[in-house]
């Protein structure tokens, strides 16, 4: 039985009817940019083939409930949800982060239909892959799309098109393109999960094709489509998941935003964006940035340089400035910002002692993943002496595997039930193998809305300006 068909069969099995339709959003590494998206810098992520999938069927009324192949069937059925429940300060849980776009969207006009939906994940959660914005743009196409399916928008989007998320039929001011559903995705995290993100991964998720990395402009949203292609040149992307969970909500994570922004305020800019390290060096000889908050701003300043340095070598084919960069990010994101742990800097060590190109923390930090860039054939071998040096630490085992770079979200065909298939057939689980590479197929696989390239087409380089 597929995955497809296996989630299907768990949502009949829990709702007793099939599901109007089935969404997968990947999730996504960053190669470069970490914590400028918020600064309204430069980022570097690509959709990864590891992701969050929904099923989901209209209800009769306009009520809301949410299933996870995680919990049994069989067991108490969720609560179903009314619209005065959802929303700031009364979602909760992961359910937020669905509630949460079902909440946004009707704030923002959409006439969302009642639903019942069933998520499956085989992304870990709280290893800094995006879990969470990949859930919110899963369940956003799976809303748009159904609220518009009785006008003909019934049919999915393809990954590069937004025309199934346009929601044919209503009210203009309802439509959405895909950047419009990534600011409703942070817009849902701000507000009502507590998170205050950036934009990039809901971005990432949405905008990703498979063979590029996503180069965007935070502040103007521009986009634009990179050749990136491991696979091509005998390179594999591994993630070593440190297992150290993460909590960004409510963690030190807001103390960082909130450090760039009194630094960006002293400086006289709106966003540090605007600033260079030259600038920084002068606010804080003069005393007018202390010690810390120059750090935490020097990191954003530094990083964005990075990013602009990896996208200008991509656009030539040119891999070798990418391990320099990714090492200067990491020492960045150690030592000025302070957001790795002791798991990532011996993930990130012992994969570049090991033979990896380059290695980093990725994600928002405290916790999480690493990202290598490894040659094939010393995969195995990187992911041995990360889980070894794991071991002489006295760390718990980490989970290592490798991905791919993807297209970003989609709808799914809904399949009939193959023939003789049980409806109570579990649903495959994450196959995550702890201290070796994952035997995964790694080839190659082909409102507010912000200015953007569109994806049926290739992008054309983005014109920077720093200030």
């Amino acid at each position: 039985m597929t995955l497809l068909h296996a989630v299907t069969a768990a949502f009949v099995e829990r709702a007793g009817r099939r599901p109007d339709g089935v969404w997968r959003a990947p999730g996504r590494v960053n190669l470069i940019g970490e914590h400028t998206d918020y600064n309204d810098g430069f980022v570097l992520p690509v959709a990864i083939d590891r992701s969050v999938v929904v099923a989901a069927a209209r209800r009769t009324d306009d009520g809301f409930r949410c299933w996870s192949t995680r919990s049994a069937a069989g067991g108490p059925a969720p609560p179903v949800h009314r619209p005065s429940d959802i929303g700031p300060g009364r979602s909760t849980g992961w359910a937020a982060y669905a509630e949460g776009m079902a909440w946004v969207l009707r704030d923002q006009g959409l006439a969302v239909p009642g639903v019942d939906l069933l998520v499956h994940a085989d992304l870990p959660a709280g290893a800094g892959l995006s879990s969470s914005a990949a859930l919110e743009a899963a369940v956003g196409l799976a809303l748009t799309d159904l609220a518009g399916a009785g006008a003909g928008a019934g049919a999915g989007a393809g990954a590069g098109g937004a025309a199934a998320v346009a929601g044919a039929g209503l009210a203009p001011a309802a439509r959405l393109d895909r950047v419009g559903l990534a600011l409703a995705g942070q817009r849902a995290e701000n507000e009502v999960v507590g998170m205050p993100c950036g934009i990039m991964d809901q971005m990432a998720v949405l905008l990703g094709r498979a063979g590029h990395a996503l180069f965007l402009d935070t502040r103007s949203q521009h986009t634009e489509l990179v050749p990136f292609d491991p696979a091509a040149l005998g390179l594999t992307l591994l993630v070593l998941d440190t297992r150290v969970k993460h909590t960004l909500a409510g963690s030190p994570y807001a103390e960082r935003r909130r450090a760039c922004e009194r630094a960006a305020e002293v400086l006289g800019v709106p966003a540090l964006r605007d600033v260079t390290l030259a600038d920084l060096e002068a606010a804080a000889a003069d005393a007018r940035l202390d010690e810390v908050t120059f750090r935490r701003a020097r990191h954003v300043v530094t990083e964005n340089d990075r990013v602009l340095e990896v996208v200008t070598a991509l656009r030539t084919g040119d891999l070798d400035p990418v391990g320099p960069a990714m090492a200067g990010s990491h020492r960045s994101l150690r030592d000025d910002y302070e957001v790795s742990c002791a798991e990532l800097d011996v993930a990130v060590e012992s994969a570049v002692a090991a033979g990896a190109v380059a290695a980093r923390m990725t994600g928002g930090g405290f916790g999480g993943s690493a990202l290598a860039l490894v040659p094939v054939a010393a995969a195995g071998a990187v992911a041995s002496a990360v889980a070894d040096a794991f071991a002489r630490n006295g760390f718990a085992p980490p989970s290592v595997f490798a991905v791919a770079v993807s297209d970003g979200a989609t709808r799914l065909a809904c399949p009939a039930p193959p023939s003789g298939a049980s409806a109570a057939e579990p649903v495959p689980r994450p196959d995550a193998i702890s201290g070796s590479t994952e035997r995964r197929n790694h080839g190659r696989t082909r409102a507010a809305a912000g200015r953007h390239l569109p994806l049926h087409r290739a992008a054309q380089p983005v014109a920077v300006e720093r200030r």
